[in-house]
């Protein structure tokens, strides 16, 4: 009797397989799409409207960048512009909260250096947009991975396989693939909490965000459209839970003595959410066929507003590697590839690690001596307007090598 049994198919191989749906791995995808045409698998397993809630700073250069992926059109109606950014340094009970800095919201004429924006927002574009240029998406994740001759086989926590030429971790700072590929993290934990919520106010706030530092942590508030501010609230992380657990007119007391009252009476708009806080660098970004990008190679405090934007630029460096090499007819995985991306942006991921560590120790403490010595500081960079020129151009994504990307160019 014949055996009719036939060996397996192949599996096809798809160039890019990025495991994380949010905005990082998402403008990964539509790059990789619109700059080479590559076939690109999104693996996420969470529904859309997980960052309800959520606001982010996206700065001038990842704006260029959403504007060139043909997303920004979809965003700009819900993005506020900041037109200004005041910080104060004070305790809570202090009456008068004295202001150190003032940075103006422009790096080009009618070119804000930021703009606040809620993730579901650009989250919702994206997905929009990998959808129209034909990045397929599993609502599953990416289990474990195997490298095999000139590719990766996946298996997903559905059971399906995959094979893959680079498989890109952008599922978060605590990324299982990172751990299954073995590559270690060095950071610690602050034991601080970030709250976040929408706050409705009665007054306008006139496009200024505001970054007030108290001895718990610093307090942002962050403008969006209409008369409406997200705040980002550093607290311990025990008196962040009993600030949770208040009712919500309570919460409101508490809230306003930190948000001030120049803006009127304000209000819940969101329930208020708490994540922990932390720093950390995995030692390596790159693995066999493998990469990290965004909060899986890298943390920071959100009290300079960079972590979402660092992530961008991960994106912008490794999809203008990986589009480049493609012209040249390199695979996606190549080590030459991955090692480029790398060079490019780990030192710069540390250096700024180190510095918002620095400013969250410096910022979060209530000595005296600390205190002369930060309010020193701060009124000395309010009085030099190149050194604040060279911070906005930093904080808007302005400084170094600029990916392509981010100038606004096509890849």
């Amino acid at each position: 009797m014949a055996n009719d049994t036939q060996p397996a198919a192949p599996l096809p191989m798809i160039d890019v397989t990025i495991a994380g749906g949010g905005i990082v791995g998402l403008c990964l995808a539509v790059a990789l799409r619109q700059g080479a045409g590559l076939s690109v698998l999104v693996c996420d397993p969470l529904p859309a409207g997980k960052d309800v809630g959520r606001a982010s700073a996206v700065a001038a250069g990842a704006q260029r960048m959403l504007a060139e992926l043909g997303v920004w059109d979809a965003i700009a109606p819900a993005a506020q512009p900041v037109s200004k950014m005041v910080v104060t340094d004070s305790r809570l009970a202090d009456p008068v909260r004295q202001t150190f800095i003032t940075f103006d919201g422009e790096i080009a004429p009618d070119e804000p250096f930021a703009y606040i924006i809620e993730n579901a927002v650009v989250t919702d574009a994206l997905r929009e947009a990998a959808e129209r240029a034909g990045v397929v998406a599993a609502a599953t994740s990416v289990k474990a991975f195997t490298a095999r001759g000139a590719g990766l086989d996946l298996t997903l926590a559905n059971g399906d396989r995959r094979r893959t030429a680079l498989l890109v971790a952008a599922d978060g700072a605590r990324s299982a693939l990172r751990s299954y590929a073995g590559i270690a993290w060095s950071g610690h934990d602050y034991d601080q909490s970030g709250i976040v919520a929408t706050i409705g106010h009665e007054r306008a706030h006139d496009g200024c965000a505001v970054q007030h530092f108290l001895p718990s942590g610093p307090f942002a508030r962050l403008p969006l459209t209409g008369h409406r501010s997200s705040i980002v609230w550093t607290e311990r992380r025990e008196d962040a839970n009993a600030i949770l657990a208040l009712d919500p007119d309570d919460l409101v007391d508490e809230l306003e003595r930190r948000f001030g009252l120049d803006l009127g009476r304000i209000t819940l708009e969101t329930a208020p959410r708490a994540f922990p806080l932390g720093v950390g660098m995995a030692r390596r970004f790159i693995g066999e066929r493998f990469a990290l990008v965004g909060d899986a190679a890298h943390l920071v405090h959100p009290l300079a507003g960079l972590g979402l934007n660092l992530g961008l630029r991960d994106a912008a460096v490794l999809a203008e590697a990986i589009v480049d090499n493609a012209r040249l007819g390199l695979p996606p995985g190549e080590a030459g590839v991955l090692e480029s991306y790398q060079r490019a942006r780990r030192f710069d991921t540390l250096t700024l690690g180190i510095a918002t560590d620095g400013l969250n120790r410096l910022f979060s403490n209530d000595r005296l001596p600390l205190r002369l010595v930060r309010d020193l500081g701060l009124g000395l960079v309010d009085r030099m307007p190149g050194l604040k020129s060279f911070f906005i151009r930093e904080a808007a994504g302005m400084v170094g090598a600029v990916p392509r990307l981010m100038r606004g160019e096509p890849l």
